[in-house]
């Protein structure tokens, strides 16, 4: 909600790059302290998963802004969006490549508090298929901090997030926020990729909030058609519990669980291929006939 994303040319890396800029009618202190805050936390983080900072600073104007590397592919409500729910092999080669990326996040005391299906995109780099990143770190903390700067990063909010993939303990308290909780709203993506479907879906912000801190979770199995093995439902199911200390404890607990699947191999390199290249072939056409783009119907608060 703070910035807006351009696509530009980097004259001296003679690249195309991505350009997020603050927008100058929100740039009170906090929100320019949240965006430099954002942008250094960022660099820090190196891992191939994650999208990486290659610059950040302010216009002669005093715009603040941070250079990026530019993607070109869809991100994971646009593929449900359009393509439907998707087959469990694939929701686990692409959960896999999210949990390596937040290993070294949380690996370095950070978490990232805002994984959603717009968040992690999904493109065809150097011909390696289904290549996850994942982006937007504007809501990053460091987490266990003892000293009041490391416990108030994110600013005085009472909370942050995307309401539909926030864990309880986030509503109740965003301080209180751990690597358990950016697993919960990794089973609230698996859900939605895997169903098409929220884990809650009513009408208000206040009833999903209230939903999230009481209701239990109905299963897969019963929300979808889609086939999920009876592993991978209830592997969800524990990420999506609602206290912290009955879940997968770290990311490398959850890759372990998710590769028990046996559904683990099926998303094949051959079958990676002939999808994108459909994909391809999609966006050849579209390119031909006027369109519009999918956004995420659902704004970080």
């Amino acid at each position: 909600g703070m910035g807006v994303v351009y696509r530009a040319h980097h004259a001296m890396l003679r690249r195309e790059t991505a350009i997020k800029l603050l927008v100058p009618e929100r740039a009170d202190a906090g929100s320019i302290e949240r965006f430099e805050r954002e942008a250094r936390l960022t660099c820090q983080l190196v891992h191939p998963n994650t999208i990486q900072v290659y610059d950040y600073g302010h216009t002669p104007e005093g715009v603040f802004y941070y250079a990026m590397e530019f993607l070109r592919g869809l991100n994971l409500h646009q593929l449900v969006d359009r393509f439907g729910p998707q087959p469990e092999g694939r929701v686990i080669y692409i959960l896999d490549q999210i949990c390596d990326s937040l290993a070294e996040a949380h690996g370095r005391g950070l978490v990232h508090r805002d994984i959603k299906p717009a968040n992690v995109f999904l493109s065809n780099r150097g011909d390696v298929q289904d290549w996850v990143k994942v982006l937007d770190f504007g809501l990053v903390r460091e987490y266990g901090g003892s000293t009041p700067e490391q416990m108030n990063l994110t600013g005085r909010e009472e909370f942050v997030g995307t309401p539909w993939f926030m864990a309880p303990e986030a509503i109740k308290n965003s301080s209180a926020c751990d690597p358990r909780s950016d697993i919960y709203s990794l089973g609230a993506l698996a859900y939605y990729v895997l169903s098409g479907k929220y884990v809650f879906e009513v009408g208000s912000v206040l009833e999903i909030y209230e939903r999230q801190l009481t209701v239990p979770i109905t299963s897969l199995s019963r929300r979808t058609t889609n086939l999920v093995s009876p592993q991978v439902d209830e592997v969800i199911l524990r990420c999506l519990d609602k206290d912290p200390a009955r879940r997968p404890q770290s990311v490398g607990e959850l890759r372990a669980l998710l590769r028990s699947s046996p559904l683990v191999s099926a998303w094949t390199p051959e079958a990676r291929a002939a999808w994108w290249a459909e994909y391809r072939r999609l966006e050849t056409q579209a390119a031909t006939a006027p369109g519009t783009t999918t956004a995420s119907p659902m704004p970080t608060m």
